[in-house]
């Protein structure tokens, strides 16, 4: 299954819209589409969709008994805010632990199951996160954690609805982002040629092997 890119790009405009205009688990401060959809691929096989969040600080602690007797999840009133919860009651995602996750959370209010997309969750930026994943793919020997670094920012939250950047969406329709190949975009975050050769190659392997929904959340 894979997207056309006009259905890619309307997808993406749902997900802003919804961040934009709908109350979420956990504050939302930056919507990015990384990866095939910015290089004017069409179809797209796999959307890439980051959101950079906030933590969720002192929402409504004393609902979480409440919450975990009621939908067998802990963290709701804590990790993911008990108002969203109350509204969206099935989409309420717990992690292997039972705790509430917020990028489970934030998968399922924002996306279908069956989706080729992937949603990126994490508490820094993505320009950060692109750095910090290289370490750690580089410490662990695993270079399917990186982050693929093409990028665009589509929507950022200026505390009055949020600022979505119209050129970006026109660029993606059009095709018009200029982007090197993914070996050639490590190279630019710091791999030598043969880095950058085996690590673009890994983690090409590693999306072609991923299908529907899938999410992944770091804090950092």
């Amino acid at each position: 299954m894979s997207l056309g890119r006009d259905a890619a790009v309307d997808r993406l405009r749902d997900v802003v819209d919804t961040v934009a205009t709908e109350r979420t688990p956990v504050p939302v401060r930056e919507v990015w589409v990384y990866g095939d959809a910015v290089l004017g691929l069409d179809p797209v096989e796999r959307l890439d969709v980051y959101l950079t969040k906030d933590l969720l600080f002192e929402d409504e602690p004393a609902r979480e008994a409440a919450f975990e007797e009621r939908l067998g999840v802990s963290g709701v009133g804590t990790a993911v805010s008990a108002a969203w919860a109350d509204e969206h009651p099935d989409s309420v995602r717990a992690n292997a632990t039972g705790h509430a996750a917020p990028e489970r959370c934030l998968a399922a209010h924002l996306l279908e199951p069956d989706e080729p997309v992937h949603l990126e969750v994490c508490n820094t930026g993505f320009e950060d996160n692109v750095a910090r994943r290289l370490e750690g793919a580089r410490a662990r020997g695993d270079y399917t954690q990186l982050l693929d670094p093409r990028a665009a920012c589509l929507w950022v939250d200026d505390g009055d609805g949020g600022t979505t950047s119209e050129a970006a969406f026109r660029k993606l329709a059009e095709g018009e982002f200029v982007f090197p190949t993914l070996s050639g975009a490590l190279e630019m975050i710091g791999m030598d040629e043969r880095e950058a050769a085996e690590a673009a190659a890994a983690l090409e392997e590693y999306r072609a092997g991923r299908e529907g929904r899938t999410v992944r959340g770091d804090v950092v």
